[in-house]
């Protein structure tokens, strides 16, 4: 070898304090990781207002509905709005979609259950065990929770960069 060391392309060198090339090289600065905080907090933010909170009200609303038995019909993730019940009304047999925030997605199909529905509209369906909107409404918060700690952390994110902002033009 010509004087380099193993493993090192030429002219290759350590860092001064010792550390590994690159120390550093993949951290975010203060703006990503404000526009970062920023984008999640809006996201969250949106999930809890938009999506979460709406699901819960819509699961309270069928507290004084029709109760049936049903099964589950299709499994998916009922959190989701991805499953299906099949269940009788008005001497009809039905199938219709859990909305977003129900429980019940680890039963298999065929899994028996108590489910509630509209009188006027039986499609209009939920689980007996979520009509208090608790699922819903618990992530509701739980989003609107973290849409908080990431806008205090843009927040933070903020304030380090105007500070750092007077600093350089001292």
């Amino acid at each position: 070898m010509d004087g380099e060391a193993d493993g090192g392309a030429p002219g290759a060198q350590l860092p001064a304090n010792g550390g590994a090339a690159g120390d550093g090289a993949n951290s975010l600065g203060p703006r990503a990781s404000l526009l970062m905080s920023l984008s999640l907090a809006l996201l969250l933010g949106a999930l809890s207002a938009l999506v979460m909170f709406p699901a819960a009200e819509h699961l309270r609303s069928l507290q004084g509905g029709e109760r049936a038995q049903a099964t589950l019909h299709t499994a998916g993730s009922c959190m989701a709005g991805q499953c299906e019940v099949k269940f009788e009304a008005g001497g009809r047999i039905l199938v219709a979609d859990l909305p977003v925030g129900s429980g019940g997605g680890r039963q298999s199909v065929g899994a028996a259950m108590t489910v509630r529905y509209q009188a006027d509209d039986p499609r209009v369906v939920a689980r007996d065990a979520d009509v208090g909107g608790g699922g819903a409404a618990l992530l509701a918060w739980m989003s609107g929770g973290a849409a908080l700690l990431f806008l205090t952390l843009s927040g933070v994110a903020a304030i380090f960069l105007a500070r750092q902002r007077r600093t350089w033009f001292r």
